[in-house]
């Protein structure tokens, strides 16, 4: 069987010196945060992250700390594992790994994952350079174009994007399968004439892309109200020209994104979650002067384009601040209702149950999961 989480000796041995046993007892003195590379915006967001906790580290009892990670996959898989508390995964990885698909087909639904909040959209963007013709995203046609290195997200979102314009990655264009450092490099030596990058604006590493001898264009996905409906977690998103005046561009380009969302496990404790909750949103204002990224951030929309069941550390926090029902209801949009695969149990309360059942019933007109033993509507009363 395919092994999801896979390691090697030296990288496992290094895991476990320094996480160790810091899951041991209720709350953990150090908390680890999985991010991304040092060049996106993960590593910046979970430094963030930690730095609004830190401030209280002596009356929370313990300090939070950054890990540099592999990313979305990597972290969801570390937070189950025990090796993280929490880790920075896009919305689509979290619906993923919660519903058991793509990387985690062969494992099963990951039903100890738990969501926390949402943060800033990640934007597909789509690089071109000007003099290779492209304008459009049908014109990557028999072109050259990284589309990403295999079971990253960037490469999944490419193809998804690809779809848009009835383009097929295997048979129209000149594949290129690199990581997006790589790309960047490979652009502006003219070996490659367009790359997809999935990531939140503004981009220090995008910004060094459009300032090299090789002019960039960004190119619009518009196409998308069919992608949009068939998967919950993209969004509308558009990348911002004023944060790239070397582009070609003039205005703001149109594109479709993700959320970047911080995730955890049931078995962290409720507390810590709390905590960590509690201290991002009461420090929101402050917490959005740290990076322009977080500009459009809000309580409101911190508890949307989640998939797995809220933590409920963090459910508490919702509740006290009147946003738990929201969260709910952001949390149904993850119900799998092609199948029969939930039971009262998989759901910490009747209100999270509801809510799946009234999603699933709104599509499919029937209780696929067969919670409403009594049929009257009202399901898994037993939960509180």
């Amino acid at each position: 069987m395919k092994k999801v989480f896979a390691l090697t000796g030296f990288v496992f041995l290094s895991l476990l010196l320094v996480w160790g046993d810091t899951l041991a007892g209720s709350r953990p003195k150090k908390v680890f945060i999985g991010t991304g590379s040092s060049a996106g915006l993960y590593y910046p967001t979970g430094g963030n992250i930690a730095k609004m906790v830190n401030k209280k580290y002596k009356q929370l009892g313990f300090c939070c700390r950054v890990k540099e990670t592999a990313g979305s996959v990597f972290n969801i898989n570390a937070v189950l594992a025990g090796r993280l508390h929490f880790g920075l995964a896009q919305s689509d990885r979290q619906h993923q790994a919660w519903l058991g698909l793509s990387e985690w087909q062969n494992e099963g639904r990951q039903g100890d994952l738990r969501a926390v909040f949402s943060l800033y959209p990640e934007v597909v963007t789509l690089v071109a350079a000007e003099d290779s013709g492209i304008r459009s995203i049908q014109d990557l046609k028999g072109k050259r174009v990284n589309i990403g290195k295999p079971g990253s997200g960037e490469r999944q979102n490419a193809i998804d994007a690809l779809k848009t314009a009835n383009l097929d990655y295997r048979k129209d264009l000149k594949l290129s399968e690199n990581d997006f450092k790589t790309a960047c490099m490979l652009f502006q030596k003219g070996k490659i004439d367009a790359y997809f990058y999935t990531v939140g604006h503004p981009s220090e590493f995008i910004k060094k892309c459009t300032e090299g001898r090789r002019k960039v264009r960004f190119i619009s996905i518009s196409n998308v109200d069919s992608l949009l409906a068939e998967y919950p977690y993209h969004v509308p998103a558009a990348i911002p020209i004023k944060f790239y005046p070397r582009a070609a561009n003039k205005s703001d380009v149109v594109s479709f994104g993700l959320k970047a969302t911080l995730v955890t496990s049931a078995k962290v404790p409720n507390k810590v979650v709390y905590a960590v909750t509690k201290e991002v949103f009461e420090n929101l204002e402050k917490f959005k002067k740290l990076n322009p990224a977080y500009e459009g951030l809000s309580k409101m929309n911190m508890v949307l384009g989640m998939s797995a069941s809220t933590h409920p550390g963090a459910a508490q926090y919702f509740q006290e601040i009147g946003l738990r029902d929201i969260a709910f209801r952001s949390d149904a949009k993850g119900c799998d209702c092609k199948r029969n695969c939930y039971k009262c149990s998989d759901f910490y309360t009747q209100a999270e149950a509801q809510a799946c059942y009234d999603r699933c019933w709104n599509i499919k007109n029937r209780d696929v999961h067969h919670l409403d033993i009594d049929s009257d509507g009202r399901v898994c009363k037993s939960l509180p």
